[in-house]
C-alpha cells in the first residue's frame, strides 16, 4: 500500500518510458523498489547496449521484468546494425539478451519508406514489440520536416505494423521535433498532429519538466511520454497525478 493512499488518484493508461544510459544493476534493481510501479519501458540509450558485458545486461533487464517493464536498446543501435548489413544478427542477438521491444528509426541514417516498413515487419515476425521514431538527431535535418510529413510517417509506420510511434525530442529537448529552440512546445503543429493522429498510439520524447507539464495539461494524465530522466520517474508521476504545483487539481 501506498503512504497516503486514501489521496492517490487513479487514470488510465500513460506510457513513461525511461532513459537508461548505463545505470550499474544493482542500483536499478533497488531505486526499482521506488518507482518501478511507473514505469513501461526503459530505452538502453543510443548505442550504450554495444559497450557493456552480456551478462549485464541480461541481469539488468531481469530486473526491469520483475516489474513488467518492457525493454529495448536506442534506435541508434539499429541503424548502426541496418548501416553495417547486420539486421539479422541484431534481431537474434535483441531476442537472446532478452529484450521486449526494438525501436526501428532513421535519426541518423536514411532509409526509404519500403525499408521502414521491411524493417516493422521482419520485427514483428521476431515476436518483438516494436517502437519507431520520427524526426532527425541533427536540428538542421529536422527542421526539413514538416508537420505534414511527420504526421504521414506516423500513420505509415501504424499502418505497417508498429505499436507506437516516438517523436523525437532528443535529450535537450530544444529546437527538434515539437520544441522550438527555447524547448517550448509548438502549439499549432501539436494541435494538428493530434488532430490527424491516433494520439494513444503516440509517444512524446519530453525531456524536460515544462515540456512534461503542457502534454499532461493538453492532452492530460495519460498522455504517452518518453526520455525520462531515470530520476524524474516520481517527479513525473506526481504531475500525471496533480501533486504538484505545476498540474495542481488536475484530477
Amino acid at each position: 500500500m501506498k503512504a497516503f493512499e486514501f489521496l492517490n488518484n487513479e487514470y488510465d493508461g500513460g506510457l513513461t518510458v525511461v532513459l537508461d544510459k548505463g545505470l550499474p544493476p544493482k542500483y536499478v534493481e533497488d531505486y526499482l523498489k521506488v518507482c518501478g510501479d511507473y514505469i513501461d519501458f526503459v530505452k538502453f540509450g543510443w548505442g550504450t547496449s554495444a559497450v557493456i558485458d552480456r551478462d549485464v545486461i541480461i541481469e539488468k533487464i531481469k530486473y526491469y521484468n520483475d516489474w513488467d517493464i518492457k525493454v529495448y536498446p536506442g534506435g541508434t543501435l539499429f541503424e548502426y546494425a541496418y548501416f553495417k548489413n547486420k539486421f539479422d544478427e541484431f534481431l537474434n542477438e535483441c531476442n537472446n539478451l532478452g529484450f521486449n521491444a526494438v525501436e526501428i528509426s532513421d535519426g541518423s541514417l536514411d532509409i526509404s519508406l519500403e525499408e521502414r516498413k521491411f524493417a516493422i515487419e521482419k520485427a514483428k515476425d521476431y515476436g518483438f514489440i516494436v517502437l519507431t521514431e520520427v524526426g532527425k538527431k541533427l536540428p538542421e535535418k529536422d527542421k526539413k520536416l514538416t508537420i505534414e510529413d511527420r504526421i504521414k510517417l506516423i500513420n505509415y509506420d501504424l499502418d505497417s505494423g508498429a505499436d507506437y510511434v516516438i517523436i523525437e525530442g532528443r535529450e535537450s529537448g530544444k529546437g527538434i521535433g515539437l520544441f522550438d529552440r527555447e524547448g517550448k512546445i509548438k502549439e499549432e503543429e501539436l494541435n494538428k498532429l493530434i488532430k490527424n493522429v491516433d494520439v494513444n498510439k503516440v509517444i512524446f520524447e519530453a525531456p524536460n519538466k515544462n515540456q512534461q507539464v503542457g502534454f499532461i495539461l493538453k492532452l492530460g494524465s495519460s498522455v504517452n511520454l518518453a526520455n525520462i530522466p531515470f530520476d524524474e520517474v516520481i517527479s513525473l508521476e506526481t504531475l500525471r497525478r496533480g501533486l504538484r504545483g505545476d498540474t495542481f487539481g488536475i484530477m
